[in-house]
């Protein structure tokens, strides 16, 4: 059974976040329970981009998040890379949304080739197989024949691919609106 106000983040190595950042804050803001899962790579990222260092225990790192964003308690549940008794490893306790943001090539390959080496592989795996919402951004330029080859093989199989590329439609003032 899934619970349409929890969803599956997973932040990857790609460059890009603070798109994370923001995808997170704004998920929260909505009141939706956030499983979050942050590679190692991933933290170096947010770690260089956003001068976030968070400590290496989930609990303590959880309430780091649960301060910056002012969120209440269990709203964020972070889980390590090697969590396999997380529900997210398993079809049947599961989200009914994953989003991958951002997503580095080499993630966006292993899911494509159904390679399962740690959490946020497996959790989109789980999605792909449920056939539950998947969404890819990948941060990368420029695509190359594989990149694009492997977004191709996801998008025939329901998964989203969203790159990050920002509609000037409405004439922000900032890149930040």
């Amino acid at each position: 059974m899934t619970d349409s106000k929890q969803v599956a983040l997973a932040i990857t190595g790609a460059s890009g976040a603070p798109y994370a950042k923001r995808l997170l804050e704004q998920l929260l803001l909505q009141g939706i329970t956030v499983h979050l899962m942050i590679s190692a790579a991933g933290r170096i990222v947010l770690a260089d981009e956003l001068d976030w260092k968070l400590p290496s225990r989930a609990a303590d790192a959880t309430k780091v998040l649960e301060k910056q964003f002012s969120c209440q308690a269990g709203q964020i549940k972070l889980y390590g890379e090697q969590q396999w008794s997380s529900p997210l490893a398993s079809g049947s306790h599961s989200v009914p949304t994953m989003i991958v943001c951002p997503c580095t090539m080499g993630t966006l390959s292993a899911i494509a080739c159904g390679g399962s080496d740690n959490l946020i592989n497996r959790a989109a795996d789980v999605m792909i197989k449920e056939q539950r919402k998947l969404i890819v951004v990948p941060r990368e330029a420029p695509f190359s024949p594989i990149h694009l080859e492997n977004m191709l093989k996801l998008s025939r199989l329901g998964v989203c691919i969203m790159p990050p590329n920002p509609g000037f439609y409405f004439r922000p003032q900032t890149l930040e609106a």
